[in-house]
């Protein structure tokens, strides 16, 4: 269909026809590899780092879309890692019996509606989060990618039409009049290794996808027909409205999406932040019946108002690519709201609200909404200051507050999402985790918060600190890693809304010019008579009568006790411990690259062999950055003796960390990252950034490893938080069922349940000095060091300060860092337990089938240099050292025909199979469960937070699986089952 303005633009392809006469006046091309021109390098405008290879050209078609062709030279052949056309694979594809079934997918879009990961500011411990590397699962070439931002978002929804935006965004998705299958394009991709995503923002709708680079001019097509001629047809909206809807119940217990949606109805009335952005089944399909509103329509006219071209923003990035986009212009004006500011200048603002969580966490939050900032971004005001606010080292709010044992952590800023920062308004936050003894004194925390705000407003913006922030993100921008080419154009599609062309790959990187009043009028406005307070804790349960409309969070609103309200009023006195950052010692200034100094290989050696451990390294010559990435593996047989000694593991890791937040915080803005971990065999040292200064950092971590100590206070405080960390793990349906499936399938493991018990028995500060002393006694130490380091650093800073300093003696007998496997019988298992959670709805169904091999798909190109330190740290740490196993298994993979792969999957599934099914139940009326009250008068309501340190087995109902056998008590059912041998692919 070609509507009002239609254009097409190209830019030539390897061996394609050139364009048409009418679209050569549009781009010149640009992607030849020899004989470039100047203007052959791409579009001199646009600034980019020096140590990016791509190649950029901007062009504007005549209907208005906007978009920045991205050429990436860089790795393997465009025709793939065989060398293969994407005829000849079709045809080979064809003859094996793969033709493509576009329409029984049966696949949505991976649509992923906020961060599920709650990635939030009061979020649990990092430090327990599993030590896995990401797996890809795609081609052994580098991917294409496209990425589309159209200038519109959930504040565009009707009033009577909640969520339509969100709707529209899945809707597009379902066919095309060139393609109709209902699945197609995710199938498509599926089948080329490839993936898709979208996300709809309060004024922005993004779509993605990448594609293997051989079959990126087809997946482009399909993926461009959703915008040219959608069929969104009616049958598919009951289905697609409760695809919405699901995602909206999967959202619902998560604490960070009921806090946005509360803030938001603090808005005044009719505003766009008050809107219920994601929909639902109420919203969208029950209510509109109701009034006799035809969602359909609406739906349709929406897409030809809002999907205009003249908002669009597209981003393609490929080894050379062709682009026709025949998108109409509505010729519309762009919605805009920058009219309606101060959505908070209201009474319901600057108030204390209590909220009941759904995890157990202690968090305050401090929040200003000041004008859109998004204006400034060359200055960038909140980031300057929420730097300070953020600060960890002497002198900072979060050293006072960990002193006091009162915080465990403090995130300050925006997060320039939509919701944060619109063209309506900025919020600026700080969002603290507070320990118990720190809920119990809140307004005195917020008193010091207060007192630290003052002082900067006292002292002004100073340039010293700018300007070393400022050469932190150019030194970082400099010599950035490549990312993602999916999340590459994500980013620069919408960056392309937000800044002029120049500044598109810079414009959220860098700190451009300081310039004290901006800063200054940002500052002035974070004053106590501004500021919103929101204090969530289970310990509100009980006095919160009020229910936020959508999520159900249940709160209470109360002003500022009047004693606080005039002490903030006066002048108040600071507190001498707080002051400004000293200069930053840790900021690299070398950036030279390292010189060979032994033969060059593909893949890491082993530089140092003793009894106490081993270092593995390699030399990057491939990405040419002055970076390096170092890691440890402290292996141990006494952290899996007991539960108990799992609990002391996590309280050491976590006090460990506690103990080098402030030395080490200098480092980490300094972009020298490190992370410890508790791993199931092993502390795990993560380390990565410049080189110049990475050693000192590893020379830090290690004293503070052999000096340990705590004092009781700070042990009591992180007993508290793990005991609530553990609760939180075990509130997850989709956490808890896979707790149970490793409990009954791995021999000698511990659950979490059994931790929640042992840290709830109690255990002592001597309880933990016993275990780090016999811990730090006897050790196995293996190490991989990455990047711009020569082999002499054998000699100076890794494996020699790990031993010297820490002085241990060799473990006895070699500790396997595997659980061994027990082997189920031939026939279905079920374990179903109800859902720890109350309040969650959501269930969790797990099958598992224990076969005789397992492949794994690990076929992607690095994009840059962490990828390939993942992949060997992963030999490294289970001790297999198949450093080159990708190649192999592609090697494998190439023997297998479609037809033996059906052939070995249908042996494995077959009724006699070994297959384990763990179910999960959430609560609801369907279930015979009663719902969650907000009155504390009601005599019938219990508290939301069950009891997690028991499983309660449910009976089956369903005729599908009476054949299955109940597992009701996990131990008996495993202890006479017989044991795998541990297993590793050596060879």
């Amino acid at each position: 269909m070609s509507g009002a303005g239609a254009a097409a633009a190209s830019v030539p392809d390897q061996g394609e026809p050139p364009p048409p006469e009418d679209a050569r006046a549009q781009v010149a091309a640009g992607d030849r590899e020899e004989g470039a021109t100047v203007d052959d390098q791409g579009d001199p405008e646009i600034v980019k780092s020096p140590s990016d290879p791509k190649r950029y050209r901007y062009i504007e078609l005549s209907n208005g879309l906007r978009a920045l062709l991205i050429s990436d030279f860089s790795g393997a052949d465009g025709e793939g890692g065989d060398g293969e056309s994407a005829e000849q694979e079709e045809e080979q594809e064809e003859e094996e019996g793969g033709e493509e079934d576009e329409g029984d997918s049966g696949e949505g879009s991976e649509e992923e509606e906020g961060d599920r990961s709650e990635e939030e500011q009061d979020s649990d411990f990092e430090e327990l989060e599993e030590e896995n590397p990401v797996k890809k699962k795609k081609s052994s070439e580098k991917q294409a990618a496209a990425a589309l931002c159209i200038g519109v978002g959930s504040f565009s929804d009707p009033d009577e039409l909640p969520g339509l935006a969100h709707f529209l965004e899945h809707m597009v998705f379902m066919g095309s009049e060139k393609y109709p299958a209902e699945n197609g394009f995710d199938a498509f991709l599926k089948k080329h290794g490839g993936s898709d995503n979208a996300s709809t923002d309060c004024e922005r709708t993004i779509f993605q996808f990448d594609v293997q680079r051989k079959h990126f001019r087809d997946a482009l097509d399909r993926w461009a027909q959703f915008f040219i001629c959608p069929l969104m047809i009616e049958d598919a909206v009951d289905r697609e409205v409760e695809a919405v809807d699901s995602e909206f119940q999967l959202a619902r217990p998560s604490d960070s999406h009921r806090k946005e949606m509360l803030f938001g109805s603090l808005a005044k009335p009719g505003h766009p932040m008050g809107k219920f952005c994601w929909g639902n089944a109420q919203t969208l399909k029950h209510e509109p019946r109701e009034k006799q509103i035809n969602t359909y329509e609406r739906l349709r006219d929406f897409w030809r108002r809002y999907y205009s071209a003249q908002y669009m923003t597209l981003a393609v990035q490929s080894k050379g690519n062709t682009l026709h986009l025949f998108i109409p212009n509505v010729g519309e004006p762009r919605p805009d709201f920058s009219r309606l500011q101060q959505p908070f200048d209201t009474p319901a603002f600057n108030k204390l609200y209590r909220v009941v969580p759904v995890r157990k966490v202690h968090a305050l939050t401090i929040s200003w909404a000041v004008p859109p900032q998004g204006k400034h971004y060359r200055v960038k005001p909140l980031h300057y200051i929420s730097w300070l606010i953020g600060h960890e080292g002497t002198g900072s709010i979060l050293s006072l507050l960990r002193k006091k044992c009162w915080a465990l952590a403090l995130f300050g800023g925006n997060s320039e999402t939509g919701f944060d920062q619109n063209t309506t308004y900025s919020i600026f936050s700080i969002s603290i985790t507070l320990t118990d003894q720190g809920y119990q004194n809140f307004y005195q925390v917020v008193h010091f918060v207060f007192q630290y705000l003052k002082m900067l407003q006292t002292l002004g913006p100073q340039q010293r600190i700018y300007e070393e922030i400022q050469k932190i993100e150019a030194n970082e921008f400099h010599y950035q890693e490549q990312t993602d080419p999916i999340e590459f154009v994500e980013n620069i599609c919408e960056n392309m809304q937000l800044f002029p062309k120049q500044d598109f790959l810079t414009g959220d990187q860098l700190m451009f010019e300081y310039d004290p009043q901006v800063i200054n009028a940002a500052l002035s406005l974070l004053t106590p008579d501004r500021a919103n307070l929101l204090l969530l804790s289970p310990e509100n349960e009980g006095c919160c009568p009020l229910k936020e409309k959508w999520f159900g969070t249940c709160y209470s609103m109360e002003d500022i006790p009047e004693e606080w309200a005039e002490r903030w009023a006066g002048d108040f006195e600071l507190n001498p411990e707080l002051h400004l950052p000293a200069e930053n010692k840790f900021i690299a200034t070398d950036f030279t690259l390292k010189t060979s100094d032994c033969p060059d290989t593909e893949y890491p050696v082993r530089i140092v062999n003793s009894e106490r451990g081993c270092l593995w390294y390699k030399k990057d010559n491939k990405f040419k950055i002055p970076k390096a990435y170092i890691r440890f593996h402290l292996i141990s047989p006494m952290i899996q003796k007991s539960p108990e000694n799992l609990v002391l593991f996590d309280l050491f890791v976590n006090i460990l960390a506690h103990n080098l937040a402030e030395p080490a915080y200098e480092a980490d803005v300094a972009q020298l990252e490190y992370k410890l971990v508790a791993g199931e065999h092993g502390l795990m040292i993560r380390l990565k950034g410049f080189n110049h200064k990475l050693p000192l950092l590893l020379q830090l971590i290690v004293d503070q490893l052999a000096d340990f100590s705590t004092e009781p206070s700070v042990f009591t405080m992180f007993s508290e938080q793990l005991k609530k960390t553990y609760f939180n793990i075990l509130i997850k349906p989709d956490r808890l069922g896979k707790d149970i499936r490793l409990l009954i399938l791995e021999h000698c493991r511990w659950s979490v349940i059994q931790k929640y018990r042992a840290v709830s028995k109690g255990l002592t500060v001597d309880d933990l000095m016993t275990f780090v002393r016999g811990l730090k006694a006897e050790l196995y130490a293996e190490g991989l060091v990455q990047g711009n380091f020569t082999s002499a650093v054998r000699h100076t800073h890794t494996h020699t300060d790990t031993d010297l300093k820490l002085q241990f003696q060799p473990l006895p007998a070699e500790v396997p860092v595997l659980f061994r496997v027990v082997e189920l019988p031939l026939k279905h298992h079920l374990c179903k337990v109800k859902s720890l959670n109350k309040g969650d709805a959501n269930s969790e169904v797990t099958v598992y089938y224990q076969v005789t091999a397992l492949i794994k798909l690990k076929e992607c190109e690095d994009a840059h240099l962490g990828e390939e330190v993942d992949r060997n740290w992963f030999e490294v740490v289970t001790q297999q050292y198949v450093f080159d196993r990708l190649n192999k298994e592609i090697e494998v993979l190439k023997t297998f025909t479609q037809q033996e792969l059906v052939s070995w999957f249908l042996e494995h599934r077959n009724s006699s199979s070994r297959k384990l099914s763990v179910h999960v139940v959430g609560f609801g009326v369907e279930e015979g469960d009663q719902s969650a009250a907000c009155s504390p008068d009601s005599a019938t309501s219990s508290s939301a937070y069950g009891e997690v340190s028991e499983l309660t087995f449910v009976p089956t109902s369903s005729p599908s699986l009476q054949d299955a056998t109940l597992i009701t008590d996990i131990r008996a059912f495993t202890s006479s089952l017989p044991l795998h041998p541990y297993h590793k692919i050596i060879n």
